[in-house]
């Protein structure tokens, strides 16, 4: 291998000018490239979940073709290359169980490979964060594309909203307001185009948490994926990347400590997803942020929910396109954000919002008259239950239900759950508080979205919608209910809640933050002494080294070994 150093990171492959850059140049001229594009331009590498296992990003493709115009325009050389694609709504047990490997995989592939900058294009929940892990574990010049909400879902006249729709109507059909018929006939209503859900689920939660940290271009993460915008932001934001290479702007200029503040109010002010708490926290222990669970809290207790959107409100993504977007939002919240932030636009966060509008007041509400109070997104609680932690997003909750105390029914997993739901004769009110143990991080494993347990059947028939329910699991951002959730230590590693029993009194109080298993102490030591582990659920492959390596989901649930920045050093030549 040659000697010679070069400034830009490509030309350690095809700069060399004996054996090995022929080699490295060789293989790429069978595309038909010109032999100028291996000396001048840099390369963008364009990393895409596009897959059709994936429906939320099926339409990827297209999106990349619109960046490599933009790359080729400002002068660079694209080459697009597949990563772990996590479809939502197909993958088992969960995609959660997938978010470190696609982080793992990015990481390498982006380092492994001749690459100046790169272009993430992802959507639905899992590959927007686990992108952008790896990314930030190799801080390269790095810029994000979401690829979109769908269009609005109709049915008789009605919206129907993809994701928060399920949850009300499978609830009607299991109490018999609605026939098996009518169930069916809404899925081909509602979700009517590519995209995810265009619910503020987790999809939308992380494209707008993306946009706020700094990392998508001004106003890209509410446009459709359908709209025509959708493809020029994209033909633009290759444009932007190959200045960013001549800037040398990384990643970690942008995911600074005060972008993840200012991600924290917006999801706050959009009643973001509470997943969007542990992806921020993974995100920050990859870049060398100190983000802790408690910032979430602190950082949100003054700023007010804007957003009406379901499901804890009445419209969907189009109409907060049409609204004006995240500009609009941040433009409210404006006193609260770092607007000093630098952004991958290579302006500050002051300047992508000055000219933002409100053209939908109904959607995006004023700060001064807000959709729902200060507070009242996601709140941290903590107590002898969750010494570590608990989350709840109080937008989504019945308010009479914030200070509630009652007697535990626990189900030791989620298919003792299931297996008992529909009971009639199970012994539950709807004082009762809902248990779900093994469904954490280690336990499921992967820490699935089983949290918002449905109503028991037999409480539905009683007219009851909504009650308290606990567990170590996660949400789909698209659900709603007073659900609290990634309760840590978690029960499969003898958190407190393992030693819950049906029956024990729980004390909920959100304005004190308070978590409590009212129970002695010489009572949860004796059971602590019973409690025994679960079995290994893998003796190999990832879910062993998954297993063994995840973290509790205060931490953001990534994989120990990998938690920090390992940089873009130019690997060793074998040629």
């Amino acid at each position: 291998m040659s000697d010679e150093k070069f400034s830009r990171r490509s030309q350690n492959w095809f700069g060399q000018k004996g054996k090995n850059g022929f080699i490295y140049r060789e293989r790429l001229r069978n595309q038909g490239y010109a032999s100028d594009v291996f000396v001048d331009k840099p390369v963008i590498g364009i990393a895409t979940t596009w897959s059709e296992l994936n429906p939320c990003n099926a339409h990827l493709d297209r999106v990349a073709e619109a960046v490599k115009r933009g790359v080729w325009e400002a002068g660079g050389f694209p080459l697009e290359f597949p990563a772990m694609s996590l479809g939502e709504t197909l993958m088992r047990p969960t995609t959660m169980l997938y978010r470190n490997l696609l982080a793992m995989e990015a990481e390498e592939l982006i380092r492994a490979n001749p690459l100046d900058a790169v272009v993430l294009l992802a959507g639905c929940d899992k590959t927007p964060p686990g992108l952008l892990m790896g990314a930030a574990s190799v801080d390269l010049p790095t810029l994000m594309i979401t690829g979109g909400p769908m269009l609005n879902g109709r049915y008789k006249g009605k919206t129907l909203g993809s994701g928060t729709a399920i949850w009300k109507y499978s609830d009607e059909m299991r109490s018999g307001k609605i026939t098996q018929e009518e169930f069916f006939a809404m899925e081909s209503c509602s979700a009517r185009s590519n995209g995810s859900c265009m619910t503020m689920g987790t999809a939308s939660t992380m494209a707008c948490v993306t946009e706020a940290l700094g990392v998508q271009l001004p106003g890209s993460a509410a446009i459709p994926a359908v709209d025509a915008r959708r493809y020029s932001t994209s033909q633009e934001a290759g444009r932007r990347i190959v200045q960013m290479v001549h800037d040398d702007q990384r990643l970690s200029q942008v995911l600074t400590r005060e972008a993840f503040e200012n991600a924290i109010k917006v999801n706050a002010a959009i009643g973001g997803s509470t997943n969007a708490v542990v992806h921020l926290l993974a995100i920050a222990g990859r870049i060398g942020v100190d983000l802790k669970l408690e910032d979430f809290d602190r950082l949100a207790r003054d700023v007010p929910v804007l957003v009406n959107l379901q499901p804890s409100g009445e419209f969907l993504m189009e109409e907060f396109f049409d609204a004006g977007g995240l500009p609009v939002v941040m433009k409210e919240i404006e006193s609260l954000l770092h607007t000093g932030a630098i952004t991958v636009s290579g302006k500050t966060v002051g300047e992508n919002i000055a000219g933002a509008e409100n053209y939908r007041p109904e959607v995006v509400t004023p700060f001064a008259t807000p959709f729902q109070k200060a507070g009242s997104g996601i709140v941290v609680v903590k107590g002898s239950l969750a010494p570590d932690g608990a989350v709840l997003k109080v937008s989504a909750a019945t308010p009479e239900l914030m200070v509630h105390t009652g007697p535990a029914f626990v189900f030791e997993n989620i298919d003792d759950f299931h297996a008992q739901k529909d009971d009639m004769n199970l012994a539950v009110t709807k004082d009762s508080i809902l248990v779900l143990k093994n469904a954490g991080p280690k336990g499921f494993p992967g820490f699935p979205e089983v949290g918002n347990m449905a109503i028991p059947k037999k409480l539905l028939a009683e007219g009851v919608t909504d009650m308290v329910r606990i567990s170590d699991a996660r949400m789909s951002g698209t659900a709603y209910g007073t659900v609290v959730l990634h309760t840590s230590p978690e029960a499969a590693v003898g958190g407190p809640l393992a030693l819950v029993k049906t029956g024990d009194m729980i004390e909920l109080n959100v304005p004190n933050r308070a978590l409590n298993l009212l129970v002695s102490d010489e009572e949860l030591e004796k059971r602590r002494k019973e409690w025994k582990p679960l079995p290994p659920h893998a003796k190999r492959g990832w879910v062993k080294l998954y297993t063994e390596h995840v973290q509790q989901a205060h931490l953001g649930a990534d994989l120990d070994f990998l938690v920090g920045n390992s940089g873009s050093e130019v690997p060793r030549d074998s040629h």
